[in-house]
Protein backbone atom coordinates (compact mmCIF):
# COMPACT_ATOMS: atom_id res chain seq x y z
CA UNK A 1 0.00 0.00 0.00
CA UNK A 2 1.33 3.58 -1.12
CA UNK A 3 1.57 6.22 1.17
CA UNK A 4 -1.43 8.50 -0.63
CA UNK A 5 -3.53 4.96 -0.08
CA UNK A 6 -2.96 4.81 3.60
CA UNK A 7 -3.55 8.63 3.30
CA UNK A 8 -6.83 7.83 2.24
CA UNK A 9 -7.33 5.23 4.96
CA UNK A 10 -6.35 7.01 7.82
CA UNK A 11 -8.64 9.54 7.04
CA UNK A 12 -12.01 7.25 6.59
CA UNK A 13 -11.66 6.20 9.72
CA UNK A 14 -11.04 9.58 11.00
CA UNK A 15 -14.48 10.85 9.61
CA UNK A 16 -15.95 7.13 10.51
CA UNK A 17 -15.03 7.51 13.84
CA UNK A 18 -15.80 11.37 14.15
CA UNK A 19 -19.43 10.52 13.21
CA UNK A 20 -19.65 7.73 15.61
CA UNK A 21 -18.15 10.26 18.34
CA UNK A 22 -20.49 13.30 17.08
CA UNK A 23 -24.14 11.61 16.16
CA UNK A 24 -24.90 9.61 19.68
CA UNK A 25 -24.28 13.04 21.45
CA UNK A 26 -26.32 15.19 19.00
CA UNK A 27 -29.20 12.60 19.09
CA UNK A 28 -28.82 12.89 22.85
CA UNK A 29 -28.84 16.55 23.18
CA UNK A 30 -32.54 16.58 20.75
CA UNK A 31 -33.92 14.38 23.20
CA UNK A 32 -33.10 16.72 26.01
CA UNK A 33 -34.61 19.80 24.38
CA UNK A 34 -37.53 17.49 23.40
CA UNK A 35 -38.02 16.66 26.99
CA UNK A 36 -37.47 20.63 27.85
CA UNK A 37 -40.91 21.15 25.65
CA UNK A 38 -42.49 18.32 26.96
CA UNK A 39 -42.15 19.19 31.04
CA UNK A 40 -42.81 22.85 29.97
CA UNK A 41 -46.37 21.68 28.65
CA UNK A 42 -46.52 19.22 31.80
CA UNK A 43 -46.01 22.85 33.87
CA UNK A 44 -48.84 24.70 31.86
CA UNK A 45 -51.01 22.08 32.63
CA UNK A 46 -50.52 21.55 36.14
CA UNK A 47 -50.88 24.92 36.66
CA UNK A 48 -54.16 25.83 34.46
CA UNK A 49 -55.60 22.42 36.89
CA UNK A 50 -55.05 24.72 40.28
CA UNK A 51 -57.53 27.32 39.86
CA UNK A 52 -57.32 28.56 43.75
CA UNK A 53 -53.70 28.62 43.63
CA UNK A 54 -51.98 28.89 40.14
CA UNK A 55 -52.29 31.66 37.16
CA UNK A 56 -55.48 33.59 37.08
CA UNK A 57 -57.11 32.52 33.80
CA UNK A 58 -57.47 36.48 32.45
CA UNK A 59 -53.90 36.62 32.87
CA UNK A 60 -53.17 33.81 30.39
CA UNK A 61 -56.34 34.97 27.90
CA UNK A 62 -54.20 38.81 27.88
CA UNK A 63 -50.64 37.07 27.48
CA UNK A 64 -48.67 38.01 24.28
CA UNK A 65 -46.18 34.92 25.12
CA UNK A 66 -45.24 32.70 27.92
CA UNK A 67 -41.79 31.54 29.09
CA UNK A 68 -41.75 28.30 31.28
CA UNK A 69 -38.35 26.96 32.56
CA UNK A 70 -39.11 23.31 34.13
CA UNK A 71 -36.75 22.39 37.16
CA UNK A 72 -34.97 25.23 37.57
CA UNK A 73 -32.51 24.37 39.87
CA UNK A 74 -31.67 26.57 43.35
CA UNK A 75 -29.08 25.93 46.05
CA UNK A 76 -27.11 27.48 48.21
CA UNK A 77 -25.36 28.24 51.38
CA UNK A 78 -25.88 31.90 52.27
CA UNK A 79 -24.54 32.70 48.42
CA UNK A 80 -27.34 31.49 45.98
CA UNK A 81 -27.73 30.97 42.49
CA UNK A 82 -30.08 29.31 40.04
CA UNK A 83 -29.88 27.68 36.74
CA UNK A 84 -32.56 26.72 34.23
CA UNK A 85 -32.76 25.74 30.58
CA UNK A 86 -36.65 26.42 29.00
CA UNK A 87 -38.75 27.51 26.20
CA UNK A 88 -40.66 30.57 24.87
CA UNK A 89 -43.78 30.87 22.91
CA UNK A 90 -45.36 33.88 21.52
CA UNK A 91 -49.01 34.20 20.60
CA UNK A 92 -49.65 35.12 16.85
CA UNK A 93 -51.77 38.82 17.49
CA UNK A 94 -54.04 38.66 14.33
CA UNK A 95 -54.67 34.59 14.60
CA UNK A 96 -53.90 34.06 17.75
CA UNK A 97 -52.24 30.83 17.77
CA UNK A 98 -48.84 30.14 19.56
CA UNK A 99 -45.44 29.74 17.77
CA UNK A 100 -42.74 26.93 17.97
CA UNK A 101 -41.12 27.33 20.94
CA UNK A 102 -37.58 29.30 21.01
CA UNK A 103 -34.71 27.70 23.71
CA UNK A 104 -33.58 30.01 26.16
CA UNK A 105 -31.52 29.74 29.57
CA UNK A 106 -31.86 31.44 33.16
CA UNK A 107 -29.12 32.16 35.30
CA UNK A 108 -29.24 33.91 38.76
CA UNK A 109 -27.77 34.62 41.86
CA UNK A 110 -28.61 36.02 45.68
CA UNK A 111 -27.69 36.46 49.31
CA UNK A 112 -29.11 35.88 52.08
CA UNK A 113 -30.25 33.51 55.03
CA UNK A 114 -30.34 30.23 53.05
CA UNK A 115 -28.75 26.85 52.94
CA UNK A 116 -29.92 23.66 51.10
CA UNK A 117 -31.07 23.39 47.28
CA UNK A 118 -34.34 22.80 45.47
CA UNK A 119 -36.40 22.40 41.77
CA UNK A 120 -37.93 25.30 41.02
CA UNK A 121 -40.40 25.65 37.63
CA UNK A 122 -40.37 28.97 36.43
CA UNK A 123 -42.83 31.04 34.37
CA UNK A 124 -42.84 34.07 32.95
CA UNK A 125 -45.82 35.94 31.50
CA UNK A 126 -45.41 38.47 29.40
CA UNK A 127 -48.22 40.80 28.91
CA UNK A 128 -47.43 43.38 26.12
CA UNK A 129 -44.88 43.91 22.99
CA UNK A 130 -42.50 46.19 24.53
CA UNK A 131 -41.82 43.57 27.47
CA UNK A 132 -41.26 40.80 24.98
CA UNK A 133 -38.96 42.72 22.81
CA UNK A 134 -36.88 43.28 25.40
CA UNK A 135 -36.88 39.70 26.81
CA UNK A 136 -35.99 38.54 23.32
CA UNK A 137 -32.93 40.62 23.81
CA UNK A 138 -29.74 38.45 23.45
CA UNK A 139 -28.86 38.91 26.93
CA UNK A 140 -32.00 40.18 28.73
CA UNK A 141 -31.70 41.15 32.50
CA UNK A 142 -34.13 41.44 35.07
CA UNK A 143 -34.21 44.55 36.84
CA UNK A 144 -32.04 45.93 33.93
CA UNK A 145 -33.68 45.93 31.12
CA UNK A 146 -37.24 45.62 32.47
CA UNK A 147 -38.74 44.36 35.95
CA UNK A 148 -40.68 40.98 36.36
CA UNK A 149 -43.65 41.64 39.21
CA UNK A 150 -44.54 38.63 41.33
CA UNK A 151 -47.43 37.79 40.18
CA UNK A 152 -51.06 37.27 41.80
CA UNK A 153 -52.47 33.66 41.86
CA UNK A 154 -56.00 32.25 42.81
CA UNK A 155 -59.30 34.17 41.53
CA UNK A 156 -57.97 37.76 42.56
CA UNK A 157 -59.22 39.13 39.42
CA UNK A 158 -59.14 42.74 40.82
CA UNK A 159 -55.59 42.61 41.97
CA UNK A 160 -55.28 40.68 38.20
CA UNK A 161 -56.46 43.82 36.48
CA UNK A 162 -54.44 46.03 38.42
CA UNK A 163 -51.42 44.51 37.69
CA UNK A 164 -52.12 44.40 33.87
CA UNK A 165 -52.37 47.73 33.43
CA UNK A 166 -48.83 48.43 34.51
CA UNK A 167 -46.62 44.79 34.40
CA UNK A 168 -44.93 44.10 31.77
CA UNK A 169 -43.62 40.53 32.58
CA UNK A 170 -45.05 38.38 35.52
CA UNK A 171 -43.21 35.76 37.35
CA UNK A 172 -44.30 32.80 38.68
CA UNK A 173 -42.51 29.66 40.96
CA UNK A 174 -44.27 26.19 41.16
CA UNK A 175 -42.56 23.95 44.32
CA UNK A 176 -44.41 20.92 45.48
CA UNK A 177 -47.52 21.56 44.05
CA UNK A 178 -47.75 25.27 44.98
CA UNK A 179 -47.56 27.89 42.96
CA UNK A 180 -46.17 31.86 44.43
CA UNK A 181 -44.94 34.45 43.82
CA UNK A 182 -40.82 34.66 42.71
CA UNK A 183 -38.80 37.33 42.71
CA UNK A 184 -36.12 37.34 39.75
CA UNK A 185 -34.48 40.28 40.34
CA UNK A 186 -30.85 40.46 38.92
CA UNK A 187 -31.55 37.37 36.79
CA UNK A 188 -30.08 37.05 33.01
CA UNK A 189 -32.24 35.16 30.84
CA UNK A 190 -30.66 34.22 27.28
CA UNK A 191 -30.98 32.44 24.02
CA UNK A 192 -30.00 29.17 24.29
CA UNK A 193 -28.64 28.85 20.25
CA UNK A 194 -26.93 25.86 20.76
CA UNK A 195 -30.54 23.98 21.09
CA UNK A 196 -32.18 25.98 18.62
CA UNK A 197 -29.70 24.88 15.89
CA UNK A 198 -29.67 20.77 17.29
CA UNK A 199 -33.74 21.27 17.44
CA UNK A 200 -34.34 23.40 14.31
CA UNK A 201 -31.31 22.37 12.11
CA UNK A 202 -30.56 26.20 11.70
CA UNK A 203 -28.61 29.07 14.19
CA UNK A 204 -31.55 31.01 14.91
CA UNK A 205 -32.05 34.00 17.38
CA UNK A 206 -35.27 33.53 19.97
CA UNK A 207 -36.77 36.17 17.73
CA UNK A 208 -35.92 34.60 14.60
CA UNK A 209 -37.95 31.67 15.41
CA UNK A 210 -40.78 33.15 17.70
CA UNK A 211 -41.58 36.48 15.68
CA UNK A 212 -40.56 35.62 12.33
CA UNK A 213 -41.29 32.31 11.72
CA UNK A 214 -37.83 31.21 10.46
CA UNK A 215 -37.41 27.89 12.20
CA UNK A 216 -37.65 24.77 9.76
CA UNK A 217 -38.87 21.68 10.80
CA UNK A 218 -38.36 20.72 14.25
CA UNK A 219 -37.19 17.39 15.47
CA UNK A 220 -40.14 15.58 17.38
CA UNK A 221 -42.61 18.04 15.53
CA UNK A 222 -45.11 16.39 17.99
CA UNK A 223 -43.70 17.36 20.73
CA UNK A 224 -44.27 20.91 19.64
CA UNK A 225 -47.47 20.27 18.51
CA UNK A 226 -48.41 18.71 21.42
CA UNK A 227 -46.63 22.01 23.42
CA UNK A 228 -48.84 24.39 21.31
CA UNK A 229 -52.17 22.54 21.55
CA UNK A 230 -51.47 22.60 25.38
CA UNK A 231 -51.26 26.48 25.29
CA UNK A 232 -54.65 26.52 22.94
CA UNK A 233 -56.28 24.79 25.14
CA UNK A 234 -55.46 26.67 28.15
CA UNK A 235 -55.68 30.57 26.51
CA UNK A 236 -58.80 30.72 24.46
Amino acid sequence: MNNNQWKSLILTVAVTCACVCVWPASAEAQIEEAERVIESSRVIDELMDTSDTGIPRSIIEDADAIAVFPSTYKAGFIFGGHRGRGIISVRDEQTGSWSVPAFLTLTGGSFGLQIGGQSVDVVLVIMNRQGLEKLLQNQFKIGGDASAVVGPVGRDLEASTDIQLRAEILSYSRTRGLFAGVSLEGSTIRADRDANERFYGDWLTSAQIVLEGRAGDPHNADVVSEFRETLSRNSP
